[in-house]
Parts: C-alpha cells; sequence; structure tokens
C-alpha cells in the first residue's frame, strides 16, 4: 500500500476545523432558532429531539473540503478528479442545505424541497462526475480480474448509483450519530482503497471526510447537540457515491455502505408489502426505527449497526487487495 503522510495530515486538519468550527456554528444555530421539527409519525421518544439545531453538516463540510485543498495542494496533487469530487460534496451540501432551511422556515419537516426537486437537485449534480468519468473512457466496473465495460450506460448507472447513495445515507439519518459514525467507517474503507490503488488524491479527500465526520460526532453522539440536516446527509452520501465513482469502486460500495443498503431496502420492502398486501414487514421503516419500536435504545442501534459497518468494510478491503 502506497502509504502517504499527508492523508493523515488532511484528517487532522478536518477533525480539529470541524471542532472549533462547531462551536461556533452551533451559537450561531440556537441564536437563529435554526431547529429540527421532528416527523409526527417518528417513534414517541424523538419529541424530545425539538428544538434540537440543526444544519450542522454545513461547519464539517466546510471543514473537510478545506483541509482537503490544503492538503492536496501540499501534495501537489489537486487533480481534476479531486476537484470534481469537491465540487460535487458542496453542491450536495446546498442542496440539502436548500431543503433544511425550507424546513425551518414554514416550522414543518415535510416542508423542504419536494421529492421530485430533491431528485432532480440530485441527478443535476450526479451529472458532473458521471460525463468526467464517461468522456475520459473509463466506462467500465470493476470486481478484481473481472471488468465490464458498458460503456454510454455509464452515466445512467453513474447517476443512479450516486442519487441513490446519497439518498440512502439520508434515510440512515435518524438516530444520534447513526448517519456518522457509519460514514466514517466507511471512508476508513475507501481509504485504504484509494491508498491501494494508488490514488493519493483521493485518499486524502477520503482521510479528511474521516477526521471531519468523527469531530462531528462530538456533537451528534446521544444526546445530540446538532444535527446533520439533510445538508450533511445529502453530503455524505453523494460524496461516498461520488468517490466510488472517480476511484473506479463503485460495485465495492454494496459491501462499503451495507447498512446503508440495508436501511434503504428496508423503506422499499415495507412500502412494496404495503401496498400489494396491506401488511407491513418491520414495526417502522428505516430498519433503525424498527428496532427502536422493539426496546433497543439509540446507543445500542448505532453500536451495532457500527460493528456491522466495520464487519463488511474489513471483508471488502482484505477482498479487493485479494482479487
Amino acid at each position: 500500500m502506497n502509504f502517504n503522510i499527508l492523508t493523515v495530515v488532511a484528517l487532522l486538519i478536518a477533525f480539529v476545523l470541524t471542532l472549533l468550527l462547531g462551536v461556533v456554528y452551533i451559537e450561531f444555530l440556537k441564536k437563529k432558532m435554526f431547529t429540527q421539527y421532528i416527523l409526527e409519525d417518528a417513534p414517541e421518544n424523538h419529541a424530545k429531539k425539538v428544538g434540537t439545531p440543526t444544519t450542522g453538516g454545513v461547519f464539517f463540510v466546510i471543514s473537510i473540503i478545506l483541509a482537503s485543498l490544503v492538503s492536496l495542494t501540499m501534495n501537489q496533487s489537486l487533480t481534476t478528479s479531486a476537484i470534481i469530487i469537491l465540487m460535487a460534496f458542496l453542491f450536495f451540501m446546498l442542496a440539502g442545505l436548500k431543503d433544511d432551511l425550507g424546513k425551518i422556515k414554514h416550522k414543518e419537516n415535510k416542508a423542504g424541497l419536494t421529492p421530485r426537486n430533491k431528485l432532480l437537485f440530485q441527478i443535476a449534480i450526479s451529472l458532473l462526475p458521471a460525463i468526467y468519468i464517461t468522456l475520459s473512457g473509463q466506462t467500465h466496473l470493476n470486481i478484481g480480474e473481472y471488468s465490464l465495460d458498458i460503456g454510454y450506460l455509464y452515466p445512467f448507472f453513474a447517476i443512479f448509483f450516486i442519487t441513490g447513495v446519497s439518498n440512502a445515507v439520508n434515510l440512515t439519518d435518524g438516530l444520534d450519530g447513526l448517519a456518522s459514525s457509519n460514514t466514517a467507517i466507511a471512508m476508513i474503507a475507501c481509504t485504504i482503497i484509494c491508498l491501494l490503488t494508488g490514488q493519493t488524491d483521493i485518499a486524502i479527500i477520503s482521510a479528511a471526510t474521516i477526521g471531519g465526520v468523527i469531530a462531528f460526532l462530538y456533537f451528534n453522539k446521544y444526546p445530540a447537540k446538532v444535527f446533520m440536516g439533510d445538508t450533511g446527509s445529502l453530503a455524505l452520501g453523494g460524496l461516498l457515491a461520488t468517490i466510488a465513482v472517480m476511484g473506479k469502486f463503485e460495485l465495492w460500495i454494496l459491501l462499503i455502505g451495507f447498512v446503508f443498503f440495508c436501511e434503504t431496502m428496508s423503506v422499499i420492502l415495507q412500502v412494496t408489502s404495503f401496498r400489494l398486501t396491506g401488511k407491513r414487514i418491520f414495526k417502522m421503516s428505516p430498519i433503525h426505527h424498527h428496532f427502536e419500536l422493539c426496546g433497543w435504545n439509540e446507543n445500542k442501534i448505532v453500536l451495532v449497526f457500527s460493528l456491522v459497518s466495520f464487519i463488511f468494510c474489513t471483508i471488502a478491503v482484505v477482498l479487493f487487495n485479494l482479487l
């Protein structure tokens, strides 16, 4: 593995910046009353979360981008790929922020972007990496020695993939520390894979994300002092998928993002079952709410889900290195 010290530098800069900006930004949110409104059909114990500051994604996204730019410049590897990843990250954050501000303005959780408008924003942002990879001729999907070139179908795949992962992380962001802890673990796997393949530029961004998200956990662990909101969850999901697209390990996200995949599938299965049979498979979806209603506390759910993520990310990295 081609280890680069600037991955550690990026992680540390993002960690420190997120802690510093977090203190200032959370005070700003409290003064401006930028607080969370809870869905009416959420579990009863979520009522106590009303009034918690939201849009916390702003300060860790900014920290990660700044740390990445500094480290990439120091490493002389501010490549086109790195710029596209950071641009997509920023645009996903802005789309999520627009959604969150709509909820805050109208004091209603469902008052943000409509699902259709949110999807249009995600598709538009996804076009940037999708078109770049297609025009650069990297339209193949890889698993070890096996490669399948899907040609001009690739942009459709990439758009579906990026929007899907972005929404998957968004769905996972329902408990204190759940999305951030699982994203940190996923990004560790991405960093290792990028170092194994010599893609130091992408590894630096992944490492910066680890630092930023771990620092955010200080504020977001139970009981959360701030929520990332769609501002953070759409951005982290979009970043994870864009890194996989630009790094050409898209299919490995099924293992790296296994928890996010399960959260999404639980919603799809629940909706499909209810529409076809009138019966629900889970007590509530996404699946973390099912475990809540089974009596698990938030810390236990986050711990178990993070352990599952760690196991599947370890499997992904080991298999990637062997194949």
